[in-house]
């Protein structure tokens, strides 16, 4: 994997390919790694232009998730949070055969609010969008505040994140422009059916950016999925409730792959 994409990989085992959300980077899986470094070798990922990876063209979201793809295992479950849920989703239908698993945490294959479709109002992503070109760092801030809201533990959540973005070198202004456009623009419902991988969708009972209901819809759309709530947890339920979550994602990922 050697590419101008910055990887942080800890552990022994299978692989285990981790994809941070819009605004963060890899280090928001830190207090993660502990949980899972002994059974996987585990892959933290800057997506293009955030943190230490160097910035690109290639932005559209299938671009995004062949530019991953170009440099990652051969065979590895992919977990993605966020906007790197739809990405790791992109991924798993572009190339099945590479994609051992699928974990989408507090992730939707459309997160702007459309017809009855919950998730985030339009309004919202464009005053993001105008407000980056005036101050970026106040609005990766914001959307820090709005991911934490409704968690019991949302302060700590707010300073956890905040020290991971600040762990890093701060993304570039293009490649968060890009993410809010996925955010505002991509629709991968359609495709749902076309999922072949085993996937496991996780998500926080009180996030307001990617609804309990989205979660609902998707038993429908997506009946070949598994889907795990977590109580008392937002838009970052592995921060949050970090035992919960890492159990069950260990359980998922062991009934992807083979027996040792």
């Amino acid at each position: 994997m050697t590419t101008s994409l910055y990887w942080h990989t800890e552990g022994q085992g299978s692989d285990l390919i981790l994809i941070h959300g819009w605004g963060m980077n890899s280090a928001v899986w830190q207090q993660l790694l502990p949980r899972l470094t002994d059974r996987y070798r585990v892959h933290c990922v800057d997506l293009p232009g955030y943190g230490h990876s160097q910035p690109t063209d290639a932005f559209s979201l299938e671009e995004m998730a062949q530019c991953l793809l170009n440099n990652s295992p051969q065979h590895a479950i992919w977990v993605g949070w966020s906007l790197g849920g739809m990405i790791a989703t992109q991924a798993a239908l572009l190339a099945p055969e590479r994609v051992q698993g699928l974990v989408t945490v507090a992730s939707s294959p459309r997160f702007a609010a459309e017809h009855g479709w919950r998730g985030i109002k339009p309004q919202v992503l464009s005053a993001f969008s105008a407000q980056l070109e005036d101050d970026f760092s106040s609005t990766v801030e914001r959307f820090m505040a709005l991911q934490a809201m409704g968690s019991p533990t949302a302060r700590q959540d707010i300073k956890w994140l905040k020290k991971a973005v600040l762990s890093h070198p701060s993304p570039q202004p293009e490649a968060l422009k890009a993410g809010l456009d996925i955010l505002a623009e991509a629709d991968l419902r359609p495709q749902l059916h076309d999922i072949s991988v085993p996937w496991l969708r996780m998500y926080g009972r009180l996030d307001g950016l990617v609804p309990v209901r989205v979660a609902q819809e998707l038993d429908v759309l997506a009946p070949q999925s598994q889907r795990q709530v977590f109580a008392n947890a937002s838009h970052a339920p592995f921060i949050s409730d970090p035992e919960h979550f890492s159990e069950e994602l260990l359980s998922f990922c062991g009934q992807c792959l083979p027996s040792r």
